[in-house]
């Protein structure tokens, strides 16, 4: 008996000795026999569990405490919570941690991470608050770091108005979030400053150590870069955001969360252009363990990224998928049912498109605003224009819109209906009327409404709009015109009686020095007038004589046969060849052609040696004197000129063109 707890006492130094090395693979062999012995030693079950924890064996961590529940009771809480968490079974852990009987601060610290995971980030906030005022240990800054994260991701998720902290920026982590934070609010400037400083800072802390190479200081600065290159983006850099965004791809970082909203920047950036590079990141966002690592809000822009791509390569039946999916997963949403609609809207389905946005419209009353929108504008690719003013008019955030009544009164008057596009200008007006009386944009629209009422002719309705503006500015002076123009053809004494309101001559007149204006830079080509200069004040040595004539028009040419007496022909100023008496130009005589016949032979000869010209008429007998046979042109003696011969049948010859001749009717 001796012997055995000796063996027992050397298994627990063996065991004490590999954990203070971190040898836990060898730890877990001395738990194993000294487990043989007592299975249900709770020290010797609480170790193994932590051993298999410090390997990774998360599931066979859990298993050792299912197994053993009733031995172990509240002992190992945190490591089952901690077990749960990092096989992501979230909900599991937070109900662990909460059913546990004493809440420690290691407890504490993991649900505050459980927290983070399930997007509670108020409860969140709260946890690391609590526990950065109540600790005092070598973990603080780790604290304010996912506290920092915290604030972080309320500002970029959920827009929330964050007041300072007082969290310091004295690492790059805690000088990401702060950036991160200010991105959230809009502030992207400084965002992108305060993410210079982290780089500086994470290059400065990583080249302390001896061991960390160039390599891993550009993938530690990867998620910095990929921030950069976001700011960039929302910026209109695309040009050198997608530069950055490349360089980390390249980097191949062990983070799929980040590789993915990598990847999925870069096809935001390609749009419907460079389709196959972005086929190609689109793997980068399916990678395992994404779903894990990012927000909802980041996996739910993936998704639609992938449903948009998939209509941009043509793959109808892969976008109605997915669409049909994120729809299902987010029924409120606007995004899937407008991605579905853009798919039809390709293939011609306008009708089956309206439908859709009819149905979420009136089922999502909060959301329609811009279902509408894009209902009106289906409308008007259909050429349906009164349907789509009766969309847009329904829209009760936007109907007294100075732009909506715009684009409506335009339509309106396209489809010629001068009453509803009135109408639109009533209601506007009478809105403003009872909700900012008096403001620029309330006397904009009256004065437009009266414009419009007098370019088509609506002189009495237009006379209210002008006397309620005058009244609002008695010294406008332009309103007052309008509206003496108007009375003038409706009631001529109104008229007469608002004319007495127009100022005078006198105080029209505007004190101009003339001279200064005509110098001006405006007036350089401006010709002066020269002034009158009176007789008796001219210059004694100048006579009225010596002051330079104008310079006389010189009479036109006539030609050379003008005859004034016979009357001008009343076609000259046609073309010759245009002219009722134009007859054409006379062929003259074929010019003899040199050298067009058989080599050596002149046209002469070829004209007495063709033999078609020769074959009606009787052979000539030989003159007398002359020997049989010593004529040169004896029979087959010269062979004559080749005729060409006529194209095989069905073949097809094109005609050579012939030279244009000056002053004559035809072409080629």
């Amino acid at each position: 008996m001796a012997s055995a707890g000796s063996a027992v006492a050397s298994l627990w130094t063996e065991v004490n000795r590999c954990g203070q090395n971190g040898d836990y693979t060898r730890a877990l062999k001395a738990l194993t026999k000294i487990l043989q012995d007592n299975r249900e030693d709770v020290t010797a079950l609480h170790c193994k569990i932590v051993c298999l924890v410090q390997n990774g064996s998360f599931k066979e961590a859990l298993n050792v405490m299912n197994t053993h529940s009733k031995v172990l009771g509240s002992e190992v809480v945190f490591e089952k919570a901690y077990c749960e968490y990092r096989l992501n079974r979230v909900e599991s852990s937070l109900k662990t941690i909460e059913g546990a009987a004493e809440q420690t601060d290691k407890l504490k610290e993991l649900y505050g991470q459980v927290l983070y995971r399930l997007e509670r980030y108020d409860e969140c906030k709260s946890v690391y608050t609590d526990l950065i005022r109540n600790s005092q240990d070598e973990y603080e800054e780790e604290r304010k770091t996912n506290l920092g994260a915290v604030v972080a991701a309320m500002s970029q998720w959920e827009k929330a108005q964050m007041d300072s902290l007082g969290l310091p920026e004295s690492t790059y982590e805690l000088c990401y979030n702060a950036a991160c934070s200010l991105i959230g609010q809009g502030q992207l400037t400084e965002a992108l400053n305060k993410l210079r400083q982290a780089e500086e800072l994470c290059r400065v802390s990583l080249a302390e150590d001896s061991d960390v190479t160039e390599e891993d200081i550009e993938s530690e600065l990867a998620v910095i870069h990929s921030q950069m290159a976001y700011i960039m983006q929302l910026q209109g850099r695309t040009d050198e955001a997608l530069q950055l965004y490349n360089q980390v791809i390249k980097l191949k970082p062990s983070d799929v969360g980040l590789l993915a909203v990598t990847a999925n920047n870069i096809i935001t950036i390609n749009k419907d252009q460079n389709v196959f590079d972005s086929k190609k990141k689109v793997k980068l966002t399916n990678a395992e363990g994404v779903e894990y690592k990012l927000a909802k809000k980041q996996l739910q822009a993936i998704d639609f990224n992938k449903a948009l791509l998939a209509m941009y390569t043509n793959q109808a039946e892969q976008c109605r998928k997915l669409s049909s999916s994120l729809q299902s997963q987010n029924p409120r949403h606007p995004l899937p049912v407008l991605i579905q609609v853009a798919q039809l809207s390709r293939e011609k389905q306008h009708s089956r498109a309206v439908e859709l946005l009819q149905q979420f419209s009136d089922q999502n009353p909060d959301k329609a605003s811009g279902i509408k929108l894009t209902m009106a504008q289906l409308y008007l690719v259909q050429g349906h224009v009164t349907k789509a003013c009766d969309v847009l008019r329904s829209i009760e955030e936007f109907k007294h819109k100075s732009g909506m009544v715009s684009a409506l009164v335009t339509m309106y008057s396209h489809e010629e209906d001068i009453d509803s596009a009135i109408d639109v200008f009533k209601q506007a007006i009478e809105h403003y009327q009872s909700e900012q009386p008096g403001s620029a944009a309330h006397l904009a629209l009256v004065r437009e409404a009266a414009n419009f009422k007098l370019k088509y002719g609506r002189k009495k309705e237009a006379i209210s709009d002008l006397e309620q503006l005058w009244k609002q500015n008695t010294n406008d002076v332009h309103t007052l015109a309008q509206l003496i123009s108007a009375y003038s053809l409706v009631d001529t004494d109104k008229a007469k009686a608002l004319s007495r309101h127009l100022p005078s001559a006198d105080t029209m007149s505007f004190n101009v020095d003339v001279d200064e204006l005509e110098n001006s830079h405006g007036a350089t080509y401006v010709r002066k007038k020269a002034a009158k200069v009176v007789g008796e004040n001219l210059p004694k040595e100048q006579s009225h004589g010596e002051i330079k004539k104008k310079r006389k028009k010189k009479k036109g040419k006539l030609p050379k046969n003008y005859d004034p007496k016979a009357a001008p022909d009343p076609e000259r100023w046609l073309p010759m060849r245009e002219r009722s008496y134009y007859r054409g130009k006379k062929k003259g005589k074929k010019k003899e052609q040199i050298g067009k016949g058989t080599q050596g032979a002149t046209a002469g000869a070829t004209a007495e040696l063709d033999a078609s010209k020769t074959a009606s008429s009787p052979p000539t007998s030989p003159r007398p004197g002359s020997a049989a046979g010593s004529s040169t042109a004896a029979a087959g003696g010269v062979v004559p000129p080749r005729q060409q011969k006529p194209a095989a049948s069905g073949a097809t010859r094109k005609k050579a063109p012939q030279k244009k001749k000056k002053g004559g009717k035809g072409g080629w």
